[in-house]
């Protein structure tokens, strides 16, 4: 009779890196470096391999590394855990998985909403409304829409990401899978990667992306069944892969707070510093390498949780709201600010009946979610920056945030942050040019966010409203 075997996910920290090989960096990440003055450090270079390989060779599973925190995701009893930690190399060993009791996650964090009902057909550019309310069509106009400029979109599920007619194949660079699931990586684990991705670069009748130029490669770091701080160090991998890569805009519409064991869970505000967790730490850790991430705030707003979740609390990020289209804030969309006090969320877009692509039937829908905010501010971010090429990722982040509706200000109730963001404004003020009398970009439409003589409003029944929905 055999005995059944238990496995477990841990991470695996190490002692230090006794060899230092190359950096493990792309030519076009050093070139970036180089151009940003950013310095290689101890984090650049790969893990040990004699590590990895004395892991391996005691029975451990490795699934993959960390260089920026110098450890290793791996799969092994707890037996075996057990003389790893005692392994003179090894500075601890931490479970992020348990599979002794397989749990089907109920909550999955990928943070959308529901779906609305789909719309059969659409006879105008729906998508045109949700970039006129951050004023991107004028740069899209001038020819800015994200070219030389590189993504990410790390999520979930990309089903049909590789076949669906909406997307030019040839700006998929290449795909990668941080997870243990087994199908196909555009295979039917869920669309709403996909989904996220046609709010970028998404072109068909009736529908255009917001950056829709800018060349990506996808990545999967959220699993499919359950929910365990493993996906938070799936997210760490995912991160560090887009920096060797050298992406200027990675963009995560996935959140973690609770999970399917509550032992794991990050239900206390003072966990949401941008320190605690590594997801969160690694966010950080990427902004200073020069990529601009930006994170889906939450859906939590209208339930006991209401905060927003790891990594979203990483510092000189943007961790991204929902608004609807009428500017006003979304009822689900969640609160900050981090626990140490920094303004969360940074920003907001369009997460309210956001117009999409569904990757199963190619039709236009609507759907919501602070992760379709999410994408679409990314894409804003990639348009800008190849508007503005000489600026670096830091600088593009202040222009994001300077051109928000409340800035200086921001939102007291700490849900919208310092508001939308004006894409025209923070071109124009990117290129040191005068805000104060900006004409307007775009004819002015109903329920649009307008920019003339330096008033910011809305034109709802031929009358004026600030953001705010008060009458002007």
């Amino acid at each position: 009779m055999s005995l059944l075997v238990i496995l477990y996910i841990f991470f695996v920290s190490f002692l230090d890196k006794p060899e230092k090989s190359a950096p493990a960096l792309s030519p076009r990440a050093v070139e970036q470096r180089a151009k940003w003055h950013i310095p290689t450090d101890e984090m650049d270079y790969p893990v040990s391999p004699l590590y990895l390989d004395s892991l391996r060779k005691m029975g451990a599973k490795v699934h993959h590394t960390s260089r920026w925190f110098n450890g290793a995701t791996v799969e092994m009893e707890s037996e075996t855990a057990a003389k790893v930690e005692s392994l003179g190399f090894v500075t601890s060993v931490e479970m992020t998985r348990d599979d002794s009791e397989p749990i089907y996650s109920l909550r999955k964090r990928a943070v959308s909403r529901q779906k609305s009902p789909i719309t059969p057909s659409i006879n105008v550019r729906y998508t045109d409304q949700q970039l006129a309310l951050y004023n991107l069509t004028p740069l899209h106009d001038l020819g800015y829409e994200g070219q030389g400029i590189l993504m990410t979109v790390c999520d979930g599920g990309f089903a049909n990401a590789n076949t669906m007619a909406c997307f030019r194949q040839t700006q998929e660079l290449g795909h990668f899978d941080f997870t243990d699931d087994i199908d196909d990586f555009y295979g039917y684990t869920g669309a709403h990667g996909s989904e996220c991705l046609s709010a970028i670069s998404g072109i068909q009748d009736g529908y255009y992306g917001a950056a829709t130029k800018a060349d990506y490669y996808l990545m999967r770091s959220e699993e499919y069944a359950t929910e365990s701080p493993k996906e938070m160090d799936n997210l760490v991998a995912a991160l560090e892969k887009a920096d060797s890569l050298g992406v200027n805009v990675f963009s995560v519409s996935l959140g973690y707070a609770m999970f399917d064991n509550p032992i794991w869970n990050l239900d206390k505000w003072y966990d949401l510093d941008g320190k605690t967790t590594r997801a969160s730490r690694a966010a950080t850790i990427a902004a200073r390498k020069g990529m601009l991430v930006c994170a889906a705030a939450g859906n939590d707003g209208d339930v006991a949780w209401r905060t927003i979740s790891a990594p979203c609390d990483a510092d000189s990020i943007l961790t991204v709201g929902a608004v609807q289209t009428d500017s006003v804030a979304a009822y689900f969309s969640s609160y900050g600010p981090s626990s140490d006090g920094r303004i969360k969320p940074e920003v907001c877009a369009v997460g309210v009946q956001s117009v999409l692509i569904n990757p199963f039937s190619n039709a236009i829908v609507q759907s919501n979610g602070t992760s379709f905010a999410t994408p679409l501010l990314a894409g804003l971010a990639a348009s800008l920056w190849s508007a503005l090429p000489d600026k670096n990722a830091m600088q593009i982040r202040d222009l994001i945030i300077q051109s928000a509706h409340l800035y200086p200000s921001y939102d007291p109730y700490n849900q919208m942050g310092f508001g939308i963001p004006n894409a025209w404004v923070a071109y124009t003020m990117g290129l040191g040019g005068d805000t104060d009398n900006l004409t307007p970009a775009i004819a002015p439409e109903e329920g649009v966010k307008m920019l003339i003589d330096g008033q910011i409003y809305i034109l709802r029944g031929g009358k004026r409203y600030d953001l705010l929905g008060r009458k002007l």
